[in-house]
């Protein structure tokens, strides 16, 4: 009976091609079920066989303490260089969707609590 292994629910195209890798690697057979058209579907990775079950989460679990390390690490080194990227740099990147993004922020809120504010006049 197929057993639902690993969520790929807003997990980066790497990590999930990696863990993809990982259980083709120790031939482990699996399939996906897509987030379908609209993405509220529950993408999954299955296994086939339920009895490689807990070889696949002991194996998936080594794998993301290692990528916890890596990441952390290549985060470490762009934070060292200076090559990190702050609000600064998206707001330079494009600071007309910035503002668009900022004056539609403020027309929410001032919409959304006008009625109220008008309550006790």
């Amino acid at each position: 009976m197929p057993a639902k292994l690993f969520s790929l629910h807003n997990v980066p195209d790497d990590e999930a091609e990696e863990v993809r890798d990982l259980l083709r690697s120790n031939e482990i057979d699996f399939h996906e079920t897509p987030a379908g058209n609209w993405g509220i579907s529950a993408p999954y990775i299955w296994l086939h066989d339920e009895n490689e079950l807990e070889k696949a989460k002991a194996l998936i679990g080594n794998y993301q303490k290692e990528r916890l390390i890596r990441v952390r690490e290549e985060y470490e080194q762009l934070g060292r260089t200076g090559r990190c990227r702050t609000i600064g740099d998206v707001i330079r990147g494009n600071p007309l969707r910035f503002v668009v993004y900022l004056a539609a922020i403020v027309a929410v809120l001032y919409f959304s609590t006008k009625p109220f504010i008008n309550i006790g006049k």
